[in-house]
């Protein structure tokens, strides 16, 4: 049964489709993906989906910088850090992609550091605690998306500081990777991209495929700044500040629920701005407020 769900249509439509999230070694900086699926446009506007059903809306403590579904995010993104990875999960028949099932306590930082200051959403677009994160958006719509309600997306250095924490672990919640933590390391069923381009079949196809949960669901899934979901459960856009909009001004962070590399460091930047699946989403950041 498909659950209820809250359809708004745009009018730019997706121009490519394939895999997020490759590659697997053990990164010191931003990691591109290898391999791409191109395909045809869709025949008509993009839809995303997203269910707001038993969403709650969390309140700010009276001193907080940032409104009340945010959270204040302040360190040193290093751009080059040594993060080892100790030992790796085997790779199944469709598993290409390497996870690391322990780091090495990461080591110094081999760049000048840049200090970051901003406010980053709670949880993924709606930001809505209970709420399934919207999916099937491009880097285009997700940005007019955030600039709507007065936010942005998130650079991608912004992003890693937030997933990474004070301690910059390789994962949100640790160096250990656990597949019950976060939505991570559910079964990939293969697309049939036929189906998924076709308007009359893609609701049901994305359907087949969706393995999304409800945002805070998994209350452990949270970085050291209070961040939920950032690895796992729906790739994120962000702005590739890392790679100067090189190759593209679009970057996708932390992974969706199938086994990829989920983790905070690297950046998935090998899809165009015009691109869109079933596993991406999105969520906003903002600077802080003046007093």
């Amino acid at each position: 049964m498909i659950p209820r769900r809250l359809a708004i249509r745009f009018a730019a439509a997706a121009a490519l489709v394939g895999c997020s999230n490759g590659g697997g070694v053990a990164a010191t900086h931003d990691e591109p993906l290898s391999t791409f699926l191109a395909l045809p446009p869709p025949t008509s506007d993009a839809v995303y989906f997203v269910d707001t059903k038993g969403s709650t809306t969390p309140h700010p403590p009276a001193d907080a910088a940032c409104p009340a579904d945010m959270i204040e995010v302040e360190g040193d993104y290093c751009p080059w850090l040594e993060q080892h990875c100790l030992h790796w999960l085997p790779r199944g028949e469709d598993e290409p992609q390497l996870r690391c099932a322990e780091f090495r306590k990461t080591g110094p930082c081999m760049m000048p550091q840049k200090h970051v200051h901003f406010c980053v959403d709670r949880y993924e677009w709606p930001n809505l605690e209970g709420a399934l994160p919207a999916i099937s958006m491009n880097w285009y719509e997700a940005k007019a998306t955030c600039t709507s309600i007065g936010k942005r997306l998130c650079d991608d250095d912004e992003w890693t500081v937030a997933c990474e924490g004070p301690e910059r672990t390789p994962y949100p919640y640790g160096f250990t990777r656990d597949p019950h933590v976060c939505n991570t390391d559910r079964h990939w069923y293969r697309p049939d991209n036929q189906l998924y381009v076709y308007p009359p079949t893609r609701a049901a196809e994305t359907a087949r495929l969706d393995q999304r949960e409800r945002s805070g669901q998994r209350p452990s899934c949270v970085s050291a700044f209070g961040v939920y979901d950032m690895t796992g459960n729906v790739d994120e856009w962000v702005k590739n500040e890392t790679q100067q909009c090189k190759p593209y001004c679009s970057g996708l962070k932390g992974g969706a629920w199938t086994p990829v590399r989920n983790r905070c460091r690297p950046m998935t930047t090998g899809h165009e701005e015009k691109f869109s699946y079933y596993q991406v989403g999105f969520r906003c950041c903002s600077d802080v407020p003046r007093p």
